[in-house]
């Protein structure tokens, strides 16, 4: 039986704001299809009084058509939002140079916008007197910057960093997380209405009191916060951190 040989056309890429990355796939999808040739130079009418031999015609028109094929393409690929924005369509390449004039720039700014938020993700500690409620806010506001700008933060990373970066008021609180659940699925909500829980408890001097003579602080165990398992079997424990 004959195999038949089908051609899969490759997906336009969509510009999604990240111009370094859209132009290269777009390049590269332009070059595939033989029109980037068209992007590099501009096609010119023939001089006004000049008579083209019909091997000309024929060649000015088959490179006119592609011109507007690679146009085409691009079109595609741009939201109606940013041809609007763009004055020049006459070619291939005022479309293509317009895009970089206007969008190069502002993904040099996301870049270095990125590398102050991944800073400020890095160094965010809970500060003395912070709330559980604006600590998460804090971090949360820095995380959906980040994804603003291209990175997106898991819901694990950001549990991990919350955990790393409480104050050492909460270390016995972080300890009974860490030992009664696994963290690596814990959600961000999940963390937070616990932490939420505990913070309540530690309102009064006493509730407060009772947590650590629970679990204890002797223990050198842990991630560098004293947490151990030995109490893990103390039922005024396990009723604390089953409370959520």
């Amino acid at each position: 039986m004959a195999t038949e040989n089908t051609f899969v056309q490759p997906a336009i890429p969509k510009f999604d704001g990240h111009y370094d990355h859209w132009a290269m796939l777009m390049e590269n999808f332009l070059r595939s299809q033989e029109y980037w040739s068209l992007v590099e130079i501009r096609i010119s009418a023939a001089p006004v009084g000049t008579t083209l031999t019909e091997a000309q015609q024929r060649q000015f028109d088959e490179q006119r058509l592609n011109g507007l094929k690679a146009k085409n393409y691009l079109f595609q690929a741009l939201d109606r939002s940013i041809l609007e924005m763009i004055l020049k369509k006459e070619t291939s390449k005022d479309i293509w140079y317009s895009v970089k004039k206007k969008y190069q720039g502002s993904t040099r700014v996301k870049r270095a916008q990125l590398h102050a938020l991944r800073k400020a993700f890095e160094t965010l500690h809970m500060k003395a007197g912070e709330t559980v409620n604006d600590y998460f806010t804090r971090t949360l506001t820095i995380a959906n910057k980040m994804k603003a700008n291209g990175e997106n933060k898991s819901d694990r990373v950001v549990v991990e960093k919350i955990l790393r970066s409480m104050t050492t008021k909460l270390n016995y609180v972080i300890c009974s997380i860490e030992e009664a659940q696994d963290t690596s699925n814990l959600s961000i909500d999940e963390l937070q209405s616990s932490l939420l829980v505990h913070e309540q408890r530690m309102i009064s001097p006493e509730g407060e009191q009772v947590l650590k003579v629970t679990y204890g602080e002797s223990s050198t165990r842990g991630r560098g916060r004293g947490c151990g398992r030995k109490n893990l079997t103390n039922p005024l424990l396990s009723a604390l951190i089953s409370i959520n």
